[in-house]
This record gives C-alpha cells, sequence and structure tokens, in this order.
C-alpha cells in the first residue's frame, strides 16, 4: 500500500459519519424521544384519573355525610308504598329517600340538574337548612340543594342492599345512581352512590361509596 492510499483512508476515516448513518441516527433519536413522549402523556392521564377518583370519592364521602346527619336526627323512616309530596318539589326527579324529624320531611332525589351548571344527573335534598354552625334549623322552610352532581347515567345495579340483613329496597331504586335499603325492625338504612366520568377521551371510569346507617 503507497503513502498516498493510507494518507486517502486515514482520511476518509477522521471524515466523521456520512449522511446515510446521519439520516439513521436521526431517525432512531425521533423512535425514542416519540416513546418517552408517549410514556409521559401515559403517566400524565393516570396520574389525572387518580386525581379524579380521589376528588370524587372524597365528594361522596361528604354527600354521605351529610344523609347520615340527616338520618341521625330523624324520628322516621319514610316507608309508604308511595312517596309523601315534597314541599320544594321534585321537577321529575326519582324519590329514592325520605325522613320525618320533627314535623318536617327531608326528601333526597335523584334526576335531571335543576340548571346548567351541574354536570349529568344530581342527587338534590329538600329539607329545612343547616346554619352556620352546621346543624339543621328547626322550623325553617324547606330549600332545594343539589348535593353531589355527575352521578352515573347508567348506573350498575345494585345488589344485596349492601348486606344490610333484613333490609328491603327503597321506591325501586336499586337501578338508581342513588340507592337505599330499609330495614323496617331496626331502622337501618343501607345507601350507594355512583358516578362515572371519562377525562380525556379515556375510559369511563365508576366511582362508587357505601354506608348504613340508622335513624334515631
Amino acid at each position: 500500500m503507497t503513502i498516498t492510499t493510507v494518507q486517502r483512508t486515514l482520511r476518509q476515516r477522521n471524515a466523521g459519519f456520512g449522511l446515510v448513518e446521519l439520516l439513521l441516527a436521526m431517525a432512531l433519536g425521533l423512535l425514542v424521544c416519540g416513546v418517552v413522549v408517549q410514556a409521559l402523556l401515559g403517566e400524565g392521564r393516570n396520574a389525572r384519573q387518580f386525581s379524579r377518583v380521589v376528588r370524587e370519592r372524597t365528594y361522596q364521602r361528604r354527600a354521605l355525610a351529610l344523609i347520615r346527619a340527616d338520618l341521625e336526627g330523624a324520628t322516621d323512616v319514610v316507608n309508604e308504598p308511595a312517596s309523601l309530596p315534597v314541599s320544594c318539589g321534585t321537577s321529575g326527579r326519582r324519590v329514592v329517600l325520605q325522613l320525618q324529624r320533627q314535623g318536617q320531611l327531608i326528601t333526597y332525589s335523584v334526576g335531571a340538574p335543576p340548571s346548567g351548571i351541574w354536570r349529568g344527573q344530581v342527587l338534590v335534598r329538600c329539607g329545612p337548612a343547616y346554619g352556620l354552625e352546621g346543624r339543621i334549623e328547626d322550623g325553617t322552610a324547606a330549600q332545594s340543594r343539589v348535593v353531589l352532581d355527575g352521578l352515573a347515567a347508567q348506573p350498575n345495579a345494585w345488589t344485596g342492599c349492601g348486606g344490610l340483613s333484613g333490609a328491603q329496597e327503597m321506591n325501586s331504586s336499586s337501578v338508581l345512581p342513588f340507592s337505599a335499603c330499609l330495614d323496617p325492625a331496626t331502622q337501618l338504612v343501607a345507601m350507594r352512590l355512583e358516578q362515572s366520568f371519562a377525562d380525556g377521551g379515556g375510559p369511563l371510569q365508576r366511582v362508587r361509596s357505601e354506608l348504613v346507617a340508622g335513624a334515631g
């Protein structure tokens, strides 16, 4: 091999990557970046969905805590074939639970929202208002208030009344997103709340909470 040939070979080796090598490296880099971006987007969606589930479950616990407070202050759970007249109306919503408290009626109903600011179906309470100290102000006029929105449009049927022995379904509510069962002997009420949502085109998520509480 002549000196000229050796010099030419060294110059070729020191010239760096060729065009084909550079294109392949760029394509590989773009592929890796795409995989990383997709993974980050997926993690972001999962984080948002998890946060939404936690938030909705917190709202459900608050709603059930309110119903439990009404139950514990009630003298009787209405167990009639037909619901009692609701003073503030139901606007076509289905009555699920009615409580008697010192001559006043507290009604929980499920159905269409009273205005467009609410998501999906809503749970509405009609009854005496709570004061600033968190206690019912007896003798006040009944008020209608949305307790929870975003209830499942097609909830799963509730079976077994939450395991409450001797309980009977109230007002055919097992197919509703707010369901209730009553044990007439003990005045214990089992309840179920179910919400559903889909964030960012993801799969439908369902959040459900249950509670058993007694009147009086």
